[in-house]
């Protein structure tokens, strides 16, 4: 009996040391292998793309709500900025009229000679993608809590869901990220001449309306503007998911700078089209708070990112936004839309994503 025991042992005791030898190696072996940079979007969301795969089936060949379908690309109205500083007052009320149009038109419109070197967007987008190079489980202590985002916590189908991360920065703390010094200095660069070219534009807008206005100027300081680096992954899984979702933007205007891959598309006329990017331009578009303040004569268009399956997409978008008590109302009567403060607005959007998955918008503030 005792002999029987101590064998016991011995087998017990080789079965311990192999078990640790074990797990050893698989500890060293995990020590050399490179940690994952990418969000585990597909971990996570799993079971939304079993649920699409199932709905996929049942689809008749014709649904032309899928990302399959041919969009047709379309180039947005090229507006040459420089016109603005020319000596013939002529020649600068036109580039004025040309802005104040497609914002009417097509909401969007994008823009040269807008003083941002192609040096400091170089640079912005090497410092970028070294930033969302780092392992995921260390992005979130770049920035300020709660600035690395990434999928959308609230989607319950694919369509909901945001195959994309991004850093979405106020520009009071674009000066002091953790260790990041070349980036930071790099983005108050870009930031500083963005937001100048931001308020230059809403004050050309708000001229070509009649409303020689301070009122950008005032509301709408560093402390309640934002950066935004996006970054698309590529995504081999099912090309029902999106880059980003159909939306439209909750603020005054959006300056977007954006690489040479594509993907991003508007509607235009109650058709999808593909925007043709432009390496030398930027993209500039009215946000809801401007239709709003605008009476509907500028349009917030709903836009959107389709995903890639093999090639990453960076950008950096640019919001100008309001303080959170700023109240956003038409600049004549009758007005479209009842006053709200930019709080109201924004808790609005939240209850509704939070509650239908989706952004109801203006509409809730219909007079």
């Amino acid at each position: 009996m005792q002999g029987q025991t101590r064998i016991n042992r011995e087998m017990v005791s080789s079965m311990l040391k192999a078990a640790f030898l074990v797990k050893s190696n698989n500890f060293m072996e995990s020590l050399n292998q490179p940690l994952s940079m990418d969000p585990p979007l597909q971990e996570r969301y799993k079971t939304l793309f079993a649920n699409s795969t199932k709905e996929l089936k049942s689809k008749t060949a014709d649904n032309n709500n899928n990302n399959k379908d041919i969009i047709e690309e379309c180039e947005l109205p090229l507006i040459d900025l420089g016109r603005l500083i020319s000596l013939d007052e002529k020649e600068k009320d036109g580039c004025k009229e040309e802005i104040a149009r497609a914002s009417k038109d097509w909401g969007f419109f994008q823009v040269i000679n807008h003083a941002i070197s192609r040096e400091i967007l170089e640079k912005l987008r090497c410092e970028q993608v070294k930033v969302f190079k780092q392992p995921f489980n260390k992005k979130h202590q770049s920035f300020s809590a709660g600035s690395y985002r990434w999928g959308t916590p609230t989607a319950t189908c694919l369509r909901q869901l945001s195959w994309s991360e991004a850093f979405h920065i106020p520009l009071t703390d674009i000066s002091n990220p953790a260790g990041l010094t070349n980036l930071s200095s790099t983005m108050v660069q870009f930031a500083t001449t963005i937001a100048a070219l931001a308020q230059n534009l809403a004050e050309i807008l708000a001229e070509k309306l009649g409303c020689k206005s301070s009122f950008f100027e005032e509301n709408c300081l560093p402390s309640s503007c934002y950066l935004r680096m996006n970054r698309y992954p590529p995504c081999p899984i099912s090309s029902d998911a999106f880059g980003l979702t159909p939306h439209t933007d909750s603020d005054f205007l959006t300056i977007l700078h954006q690489d040479q891959v594509g993907g991003l598309q508007l509607v235009k006329d109650g058709k999808w089209f593909a925007v043709k990017p432009n390496p030398d331009a930027l993209i500039v578009n009215i946000g809801d708070l401007f239709q709003a303040w605008s009476n509907d004569v500028y349009k917030s268009v709903e836009h959107r990112v389709v995903t890639n399956p093999k090639v990453e997409r960076f950008s950096t978008a640019y919001f100008l936004c309001p303080s959170y008590d700023t109240v956003v109302e038409s600049f004549c009567e009758p007005s479209v839309y009842k006053k709200f403060s930019f709080r109201e607005y924004r808790r609005q959007v939240q209850e509704d994503v939070q509650t239908m998955g989706y952004k109801v918008g203006l509409k809730r503030f219909v007079v």
